[in-house]
């Protein structure tokens, strides 16, 4: 049943929301627009501020579907912890874009919904304090995944949870940088 729901979380999270949004509503790839990012962030700029918050939530959306449906189907922790982090890789490398996908930011996001709720209402209030200010949302985003952990241990939650915090924003920070880096590298 865990694999099941595990393969099942990392096809949710494949599911291209930015690439197919990109497709209807310009008739162009986004992967060739921007960053070539397969994310809110690229819809944003590229496809308006309207689609790219939609495209945000859909992602999100995928995170919170495949941490609930592990929880429904009375997985253990380590495998609703699994089936989030499915998912997310998922979204960075999705099956349908030949591996090529987002960083995993909203998805993420949308598993923490779920499993940390309050941590993330905290954490998520700090973020949202540091984008209003300073119109960064790299900075908001760093805000937000660095106080989260702080506040599941302040909340006293398990140290699994602690972990989980610090894992999955660590495979975004991974994902952007490598992402970034490839883009630096390639030619003029």
């Amino acid at each position: 049943m865990v694999y099941l729901i595990v393969v099942a979380s990392y096809l949710i999270g494949s599911i291209p929301t930015a690439y197919l949004a990109g497709r209807r509503l310009k008739g162009r790839d986004i992967r060739e627009m921007g960053d070539g990012n397969v994310g809110a962030q690229n819809a944003f700029r590229y496809l308006g501020p309207r689609t790219g918050v939609a495209v945000g939530i859909v992602d999100a959306g995928k995170g919170a579907l495949a941490v609930v449906i592990a929880q429904v189907a009375g997985l253990p922790l380590a495998g609703v912890m699994l089936a989030g982090l499915a998912t997310i890789i998922g979204h960075n490398f999705p099956v349908f874009l030949g591996f090529r996908g987002g960083r995993g930011e909203s998805t993420t996001v949308g598993v923490f919904l779920v499993m940390l709720t309050q941590p993330m209402l905290i954490a998520s209030s700090l973020a949202l304090v540091t984008l209003l200010r300073n119109k960064n949302v790299i900075l908001a985003s760093v805000v937000l995944f660095v106080s989260l952990p702080l506040a599941v241990w302040w909340l006293g939650l398990s140290g699994q949870l602690i972990t989980y915090g610090i894992a999955l924003p660590s495979l975004v920070g991974v994902t952007h940088y490598a992402r970034t880096r490839q883009k630096a590298m390639r030619p003029a």
